[in-house]
């Protein structure tokens, strides 16, 4: 059902929509089916005393019916030849996490309406994008730039090479620069010391391994992409403006769910979650697990 397939979660919102329409080119580009895939939660009978019990089963069989035709209206707007859409009972994130398992990327708006309004706003997306097993995209709209690049964070971590792969195979179907920003600091901790004594970091040392640690985890894929072109970006800093920063005329912003550097530490809900926030460009979170495709 999902096998090898572009899974876009969709609750009929305006934003959906343009979703829906975004991962269709993106499938079509990457040469896979597109499955669209609406997720309800059972409603529950209202009552004088406070919420009743659960519709009947033929009540929730109408409402999943009547969901599937508006669904199927929408899937034969969309561009492709290969377009499924599927409503299920149950939460969007049970229906999502079960679709990474063996879909080749899952792709969400960053709001809209009914299940899935929650995808940006706390624990459903932090689910989501951190225990997915294929790569995610939040895709936004407030975007107007030229489009012309797409930016990757590194930081020599597992999912960060993950990331790197993704982005560098991503450019390559969409005929992209690719921007890698490596952004290193130390912790605040590491700089607390005696009155009178020297500082204990050797900052040029420090800023010349993590060129040569930038430079060593782009250089395989350089050259399995050599018609992709690089940008490296090497900073002391703070790893989501940097990243925001090298986003102005961007199509994407790729992540790895949690990674480390040699001096500084991130984890889904610092830098990753700050980009999926904050970003205004669409933004894919790859994790260790998830193949680029």
């Amino acid at each position: 059902m999902w096998s090898n397939r572009v899974v876009v979660g969709f609750d009929g919102s305006e934003s959906s929509l343009l979703t829906a329409k975004w991962a269709a080119a993106e499938a079509e580009l990457r040469g896979l089916g597109l499955t669209l895939v609406n997720a309800l939660i059972p409603p529950t009978s209202g009552g004088t005393f406070g919420p009743g019990m659960a519709v009947g089963l033929d009540t929730l069989e109408d409402i999943r019916k009547a969901a599937q035709a508006s669904l199927d209206e929408v899937a034969r707007t969309l561009s492709g030849d290969d377009i499924q859409s599927i409503v299920q009972i149950g939460s969007p994130t049970g229906v999502l996490l079960e679709a990474s398992e063996t879909a080749a990327l899952i792709i969400v708006g960053s709001r809209g309406h009914g299940g899935f309004k929650e995808l940006l706003l706390g624990s459903v997306s932090a689910q989501l994008v951190a225990h997915a097993n294929c790569p995610v995209i939040v895709v936004r709209h407030e975007s107007d730039s030229a489009q012309d690049h797409i930016v990757v964070g590194i930081d020599g971590s597992e999912s960060s090479k993950a990331a790197v792969a993704f982005a560098f195979a991503t450019a390559s179907l969409h005929k992209w620069k690719l921007v890698a920003v490596h952004a290193w600091d130390v912790p605040s901790f590491d700089l607390v010391i005696l009155p009178g004594t020297p500082v204990p970091m050797d900052f040029e040392n420090i800023s010349d391994s993590e060129v040569r640690l930038a430079a060593e985890v782009l250089a395989g894929f350089k050259a399995e992409y050599p018609d992709v072109e690089v940008e490296q970006v090497v900073t002391r800093g703070n790893a989501v403006k940097a990243l925001l920063g090298a986003s102005s005329s961007a199509a994407m912003i790729v992540v790895g769910t949690r990674g480390h550097g040699q001096v500084m530490s991130s984890v889904l809900g610092s830098v990753s979650h700050g980009v999926l926030h904050k970003s205004k460009v669409p933004v894919a979170v790859v994790g260790e697990a998830a193949s680029a495709s």
